[in-house]
């Protein structure tokens, strides 16, 4: 059966074979004046038409729309439909029309960033009134620590990382519509949610899985008939590529020994728009020592349909085409499921988990960090770092090379300890002349 598609979203076949969505207005209301820009809404159901084709970007779009053809019309605006100019909906509701949000957040951070808005509008006062309809310049530090107080006391106990991810958000929106629209503005307090108090936590680490259980899950995979969930584990792992890139097919056959690269892989990070090339083999005394042997073996397990690495099969009521890259829900799902069936296997074993293994095993193996960012595409010392679980293995090679340095002081003063009180002595003779020179000075 096929998805329902919002109004004014149509669909367009890529040359990759996948479908995307485009926001595009008819020429009948651009006739009419109407100036909302159309826009590409990428090539993943959710983050386009929402769950089901009620939500994601096409209706913010189309409730622009609704409020310029109501203004048309000479129409009163609906109340709770459409935000009235100046509020904190209005205010959500332009952001998501702004390049900060269309090209600075990533199609996977999107849903997250709508559930929070969504939650700040939504939440009540001792009035009564919603956040969402009051305005921007109603918001003051004691109302922003208000709402965050109101936040944070969840149903089911605190909230302190939803709080956390709130004041963060306001204060960039704050920050970016307060240049585009200053009149709206208080003066004397333009942003409230600069230097917030947070309350304290013990923030959690995400989980790192160990090459060990990566293989064995990639393995299981395959034995499993199912070679994509297999492989992009071992590319997260190994090649350090965020698991959003891998499953939306940005990792492509061409970039794997390719013509001009046939001893590397050409890996892009789409966050920071880093290359890396991770080198696959060398001759060393005539003998070809391949880096990543095993990994290469389940890259060859996976079927070439498509120019991207990772993609499936249409299957029957899904739409035009043969094949389709994976939405990363769908790929996370499959994971869980084979994760369930393959054992030894965590429960924590997730894509991430992957990537943050292999960035845990740069920092075991003693790397720089200009080696390891290297590798990683991290463009900062201070990113890098956050990755690399502090483990027993780090904390091993960090003891060992105390110790040694013990050792070695030890066997140093065991073997010149003559010489040692020899310097003694003349520092103890020195200084004693130095005493008698001094005192008999006038």
């Amino acid at each position: 059966m096929q998805r329902p598609l919002p109004r004014f979203v149509e669909t367009r076949r890529l040359a990759n074979g996948s479908l995307a969505f485009y926001f595009r207005i008819p020429t009948y209301y651009r006739g009419l004046g109407c100036g909302i820009a159309n826009e590409p809404l990428g090539t993943q159901y959710e983050v386009a038409c929402g769950d089901d084709g009620k939500g994601g970007r096409a209706s913010a779009l189309n409730g622009l729309f609704d409020e310029w053809n109501a203004q048309r019309k000479g129409e009163p605006s609906e109340q709770g439909k459409i935000a009235r100019y100046g509020t904190i909906d209005w205010l959500f509701r332009q952001y998501k029309t702004e390049k900060a949000y269309t090209e600075k957040v990533s199609p996977r951070s999107r849903p997250d960033y709508e559930r929070i808005m969504q939650m700040i509008c939504d939440t009540v006062g001792k009035s009564g009134r919603r956040v969402g309809e009051r305005q921007i310049i109603e918001v003051t530090p004691r109302a922003a620590d208000k709402i965050y107080e109101k936040i944070i006391d969840g149903p089911n106990g605190l909230r302190l990382r939803q709080g956390e991810k709130v004041v963060g958000l306001c204060r960039k929106v704050w920050r970016i519509m307060r240049r585009l629209h200053p009149e709206l503005f208080d003066k004397k307090h333009p942003n409230p949610w600069d230097d917030f108090t947070l309350r304290s936590r013990t923030k959690a680490r995400k989980h790192a899985v160990t090459r060990e259980e990566v293989y064995k899950f990639a393995w299981g995979c395959v034995k499993e008939g199912r070679p994509e969930p297999a492989a992009v584990a071992v590319i997260c792992f190994e090649w350090l590529q965020r698991p959003e890139n891998v499953v939306a097919g940005f990792l492509t056959w061409p970039d794997y020994r390719s013509k001009q690269w046939p001893n590397a892989v050409r890996i892009e990070h789409h966050k920071n728009k880093a290359l890396v090339w991770h080198p696959l083999e060398e001759v060393v005394d005539g003998e070809i020592i391949r880096f990543y042997a095993e990994a290469e073996e389940i890259l060859s397990q996976l079927p070439k349909i498509g120019v991207p690495m990772i993609m499936r099969r249409i299957q029957r009521g899904e739409g035009k085409g043969n094949t389709k890259v994976w939405s990363y829900p769908g790929m996370e799902k499959l994971v869980q499921q084979m994760r369930k069936k393959i054992d030894g296997v965590s429960e924590l074993f997730t894509l991430d988990a992957c990537r943050h293994g292999g960035m845990t095993e740069l920092e075991e193996a003693e790397l720089t960090d200009g080696q390891g960012r290297a590798l990683s595409g991290h463009k900062t010392a201070q990113a890098y770092r956050g990755y690399a679980k502090k483990t027993i293995q780090r904390a091993l090679a960090a003891t060992r090379k105390r110790h040694a340095h013990l050792l070695t002081q030890k066997q140093l003063d065991q073997v010149s300890p003559t010489r040692n009180e020899e310097a003694a002595e003349v520092d103890t003779k020195t200084l004693s002349a130095a005493a008698t020179r001094k005192a008999e000075r006038p």
